[in-house]
């Protein structure tokens, strides 16, 4: 897939993580691209949910499976604005989600962290699409924090 079109999948990946920083959550944003087209949206919603799950790959598989209608998503790629936690990568194992194609790498708790396999063997994994992007989102939200 040509750069260019990761990098607007991306970006709308970024929008909803300034749709979670809006709504003082931790802005990650993720979507889900079936066929180059957008199936699925969605942003951290932990504290608003008061669900230490919700994060925003999670809600996007949700979303993505619902409309497939199925529990698999051996077709798609995740677009997500941070490397994924443990909990998300094994998550995005049991879809068997394509592709994974994060922004910002997670130095403390990214899933590339944890010693074995949590992605499908045939999920292909592409990480720096708009990294600086999805960094400085990160950085301006903890230091509005502190």
């Amino acid at each position: 897939m040509v750069r260019s079109l990761k990098e607007k999948f991306m970006k709308a990946a970024l929008d909803e993580a300034e749709r979670a920083y809006e709504k003082q959550e931790v802005p990650v944003g993720a979507v889900v691209v079936y066929k180059e087209s957008i199936i699925a949206r969605a942003h951290n919603l932990t504290e608003t949910l008061r669900d230490p799950t919700a994060h925003a790959e999670m809600q996007a598989i949700t979303s993505a499976t619902s409309y497939l209608g199925g529990k698999y998503l051996t077709d798609c790629t995740i677009y997500v604005t941070l490397e994924p936690c443990a909990m998300c990568a094994g998550a995005i194992g049991w879809s068997q989600a394509a592709g994974v194609v994060y922004g910002a790498s997670d130095e403390k708790k990214g899933f590339s962290k944890v010693k074995g396999d949590l992605l499908h063997p045939k999920t292909i994994v592409e990480k720096g699409i708009l990294e600086e992007e999805c960094r400085e989102l990160l950085k301006r939200f903890f230091k509005s924090k502190r």
